[in-house]
Formats: structure tokens, C-alpha cells, sequence
């Protein structure tokens, strides 16, 4: 008598992606978990992190998702435990942000607020200090938006999410000196044919 076998790899391949093995409960809080404590931590670390300042601050955003990783997932690598945890991640970020716009009280308290960094063209050493950042690399930042030196600049702001809201003087240091150059061209012009008026006669 032949008994014929079937293979029954298909059937455990589809168990072992969507069997989940951690309980849903546990699924849906470990993500929450981890996304009010990150949230909490950026808050009390400052702005920098996120402003991403020097090679420092990029390492320590990229481990941080290696970091939590595990503590995301559990001992779970199926298919169905990680769109549970994606919905967690998305359906409480998703929470925060209107609970956050509809109350700018609790906008404030997670977010923070704007650091001064330059104000009146001169530089707040006690903002600076706030958000550990030095002279050269508020002068980096200068940089990538445009501006020659810090002198250019009438007022500099670090907002809440990491990102420099820089006004420059009215007008810039560059475009000062360039009218000025103008001014004393015309002035030349003008002395020129003046003296091209007055050796016209005797010529």
C-alpha cells in the first residue's frame, strides 16, 4: 500500500508569517510605549538633535531606531505583528498631532519653544548655551542658507522642530557694500564728465 505524502511546508511558511507571538495587547503598547518616551526624551535633550548639528547628533538619530527596535517588536517577527505595531506608531502619532493642534497650551509643553540665538545682529550667548551649540556651528548653519558671516544676520531662531529661521539685515552686509561700490562709480562718472566739460572749450 503506497501512501502518498503531501508537503506541508506551505502551511507552516503562512503560520510562521502571521502567527503572532506576543499577545495583540502587548503588540499595540509596546510602540506606544516607545513613541511617548522618545518624545519625552527629545523634549528634555533640546532642539539639537533634531537640528542635527554635527555628525554627533545624526549617529545618535540613526542607533536610536536600532536602539528601540527590539523594544518595538518584542519576540514577534510576523507579518501580522508588524502591522499591528505600524497601526500603533501611526494611530498615536496621529492622536498627538490634533490633540497638539487643537490645544497650543499642550503644543508648548511637547514641543517646547523657539530658542533666540541672534537677536538685533548680535548673538545670545544664554540661548546658545540652552541648546549646547557653539559659535562655528551656528555659523554652518549660516552657511547652508546663504549668508557669508554671522554679521549678516539681524536675527536667528532655533523653532521647536529642529529647523533655523534666519533674517537677514535690511539690507545685507554684501548688498551694502555692492551700492556703495555703485555710489562711488556714478560719483566718478560724474567728476569725469565734468572735467570733460571744462577741457572741451580749450581743446
Amino acid at each position: 500500500m503506497t501512501v502518498c505524502m503531501v508537503p506541508a511546508w506551505g502551511g507552516t511558511i503562512w503560520r510562521d508569517m502571521f502567527h503572532l507571538g506576543l499577545p495583540v495587547a502587548e503588540k499595540v503598547l509596546r510602540p506606544v510605549i516607545v513613541y511617548v518616551s522618545l518624545i519625552i526624551f527629545l523634549r528634555i535633550f533640546g532642539k539639537r538633535e533634531l537640528a542635527q548639528l554635527n555628525p554627533f547628533d545624526l549617529v545618535v538619530l540613526l542607533s536610536l531606531s536600532n536602539t528601540v527596535q527590539n523594544a518595538i517588536i518584542g519576540d514577534d517577527n510576523s507579518v501580522t505583528g508588524g502591522i499591528i505595531g505600524a497601526f500603533s506608531l501611526l494611530g498615536i502619532n496621529y492622536l498627538v498631532v490634533r490633540l497638539v493642534f487643537k490645544h497650543r497650551r499642550l503644543d508648548q509643553l511637547l514641543e517646547g519653544e523657539p530658542t533666540v540665538l541672534i537677536e538685533n545682529g548680535r548673538l545670545v550667548p544664554e540661548g546658545l548655551a540652552k541648546e549646547l551649540m557653539t559659535e562655528s556651528e551656528l555659523l554652518a548653519v549660516a552657511h547652508r542658507q546663504g549668508f557669508a558671516s554671522l554679521d549678516e544676520i539681524e536675527r536667528c531662531v532655533l523653532e521647536p522642530g529642529g529647523t533655523f529661521f534666519i533674517q537677514g539685515k535690511q539690507p545685507r552686509l554684501i548688498e551694502r557694500q555692492h551700492a556703495e561700490l555703485l555710489e562711488r562709480f556714478d560719483r566718478l562718472e560724474r567728476k569725469l564728465d565734468e572735467l570733460g566739460r571744462k577741457l572741451g572749450p580749450s581743446a
